[in-house]
Formats: C-alpha cells, structure tokens, sequence
C-alpha cells in the first residue's frame, strides 16, 4: 500500500481516538469523573488501597492505574496470572480465553490477592459480560467495597452476560464510566464486513490517567501530598518509591 492509500486511513482513525478523547475531557471539565474520583481520594486518604482489574487487553488499564509513573502508589494490579503465580493453577490454564469467563475462579484470586476492608475496586472490561469480571465486582460489592467500572456501554449492551448471574459490570459498580467503544472495539469497516481500529485500551488509559490527574488534585486541596509515583529512570526516583511504597508494605505488589 502507498504512503497516500494509507494516509486517509490514518487520518480517519485518528479523529475516531481524537474525538472520543475530547469526549471524555469535556466530561471530566463538567464533574463526570467527580464521583469516582472521590470514591478513590477518600479510600487513599484514609489509608485503603486502589485495587485494579482486567483481563485480556483491560489488563493494560490495569497497569496504567498500579505501579506507573505519575501514577498512585496506593494501588495493586490484581491479574489472572496471580492464580498461577500464588495460586495452584497449572501454567496451561492461562491459555485461551476460558478463565477471563469462569466466575467459579474468583473466590480463589480473591483469597490470593492483598485486600483489606476499605480498599476500592477499579475494574475494566470492554464487553462487562465475562464470568471472572463479573464475578469479583460481585464479591466485592457483597463484602463491602465500592466498585468502580470502565466499561463500553453500547458493546455491554449488545451482548449477553456469561455470569450465572445474567448481570453486567455496568449493573454491579456503584460508577460507571463509559469508554465509548464501539460494540466490536473497532472502528474502521473494511470491505467483506471486517473492521480495524480499535479504540478500547487508549480511551481507558485516558481514563485512568484523568483519574489519576483528579485524585491528585482532590488530595492536594483536601491539604494531603498525593502519594505519586516519579520514574525511576531518573535521579532519586527509586529511593522516593520505595520510601513511599514501604507504607503499604504487604498490600501493594509490583513487577508481575
């Protein structure tokens, strides 16, 4: 393909990520945020944790909520992975997408993962449908925590839940933010009904990143100094982290 054929494909997918984006920073400006964001500020401030979750390619919002950059110490990742990793799960179960589905594994991940009372859920899923997302917003709104979703609403609606339960993310969390993806996450048709483009993980990780931006910000006019990540690729970022991070010894995890 030439460099002109792929210019108007470019073009058309970057104004289907820029508009989405401008989208979600008009509804940060007029306080759409501002309810999760003071879930989060008064969990942090008082002492609780952020616990973060996602499987498949929600896993990288995940990520940009625990362990990053600019980002909040008082966070954990909670991943399939850890089923394997600290629990009895063999390698190969980790493979495919059947686990992400099954809501039986979720009371094992929850007895394996650093949750104390007071800690809030951010939980990620495109589609909100799958066994294992429902299933541990589920248990967590049973055993006290608030929930947090960031979800496709017209995706989730188009689908049919796989939890027992016939319920949605979006129907658990006591917040919802929309990710505005399509159903499909894909935005460009292509000819023979296929589609390219996907939008899901960047309007996430704008997500979390205004998250992240608010609590800061909420925490420093509440008079408290956000417990913030600097990198630690530059000058005295490793001894700033990890003084920070011994606070929260035993509750937040890192490099898996």
């Amino acid at each position: 393909m030439t460099k002109s054929a792929v210019a108007p494909v470019v073009s058309d997918f970057a104004n289907e990520v820029s508009q989405r984006l401008e989208r979600l920073s008009a509804l940060a400006a007029d306080g759409g945020l501002e309810a999760a964001i003071g879930i989060m500020t008064r969990a942090i401030e008082a002492g609780a944790v952020i616990q973060a979750f996602g499987t498949g390619h929600s896993e990288a919002f995940a990520m940009e909520i625990a362990g990053r950059a600019g980002g909040l110490i008082p966070t954990n990742k909670i991943t399939l992975r850890d089923l394997v990793l600290r629990g009895s799960l063999p390698v190969d179960a980790l493979g495919g997408s059947s686990l992400e589905r099954n809501p039986d594994i979720v009371a094992n991940l929850w007895e394996i993962s650093p949750i104390q009372p007071g800690d809030v859920f951010v939980i990620a899923s495109n589609s909100g449908v799958n066994g294992a997302i429902v299933g541990l917003a589920l248990l967590a709104k049973d055993r006290g925590h608030d929930v947090i979703a960031v979800t496709s609403l017209q995706h989730t609606a188009e689908v049919r839940p796989k939890h027992p339960s016939g319920r949605r993310l979006s129907e658990v969390a006591d917040v919802v933010i929309d990710n505005l993806a399509p159903y499909g996450d894909a935005t460009l048709a292509l000819p023979g009904g296929v589609a390219v483009g996907s939008v899901s993980s960047i309007t996430s990780a704008f997500i979390a990143q205004l998250l992240t931006i608010g609590v800061a910000e909420r925490m420093r006019a509440d008079g408290h100094e956000p417990p913030l990540y600097l990198s630690a690729n530059i000058p005295g970022g490793d001894e700033h982290n990890h003084a920070l991070e011994k606070k929260y010894e035993g509750r937040i995890r890192r490099g898996t």
